[in-house]
């Protein structure tokens, strides 16, 4: 995929207006290349924001700086859901919560595993072994193998399917939230049967 021109030939092109660039660029015999697609109005782009992960939005006369992201900002598609609790994942130091697996409930009635939430602060990690453990069920679920080590214990304490969690995240795959949710608030006011599967569609 081909998004940017920084040098033709002999000239460098690297303090040129961003929208200079994309015109020598689109103006190129790409080859086997394809040419990234671009929108010049947010309404245009809005399809992206509600289909695709997100886009990258850039100033049309920014210059290239290397390293830098001067210019340019990635605006996410940051979405909200109602998710029970599954269970809790210790953290790395002891009494602590790693994270909270998150559930939803398909068609039939079933709950799902969806994903995760971490992120909490130290404070919250060790008062929430408190506040969870009156749900604890006493059983051990395990998760999916980890991308980034293998040989780490994905195993959880399974809770009662009674406490909801308002999470937002921005990217769905295969029916799981792929990148960390972020915990809102916890929901006192939402039955846990209402948390459905359907939201990830949404």
């Amino acid at each position: 995929m081909a998004f940017d021109l920084l040098a033709e030939d002999d000239e460098v092109l690297l303090e040129l207006p961003f929208l200079e660039r994309r015109a020598r660029l689109e103006a190129r015999d790409l080859g086997a290349a394809r040419l990234t697609p671009m929108a010049r109005t947010p309404e245009e782009a809005e399809v992206w924001l509600r289909e695709e992960e997100g886009v990258i939005a850039k100033q049309a006369g920014a210059p290239y700086l290397p390293g830098e992201r001067v210019g340019m900002v990635k605006v996410k598609r940051v979405r909200t859901i109602d998710a029970v609790v599954l269970g809790w994942r210790p953290g790395k130091e002891d009494d602590t919560v790693g994270s909270i697996i998150l559930g939803l409930y398909d068609q039939a009635g079933s709950l799902r595993e969806v994903g995760h939430s971490s992120g909490f602060k130290a404070r919250e990690k060790r008062e929430l072994v408190q506040s969870l453990a009156p749900y604890a069920t006493g059983e051990r679920g395990t998760g999916e193998p980890s991308r980034w080590n293998n040989a780490r214990d994905l195993a959880w304490v399974k809770l009662r399917p009674e406490l909801v969690v308002e999470v937002t995240f921005d990217h769905v795959s295969d029916g799981r939230i792929r990148h960390g949710a972020k915990v809102q608030r916890w929901r006192e006011d939402k039955p846990p049967a209402e948390c459905t599967l359907d939201q990830l569609q949404s």
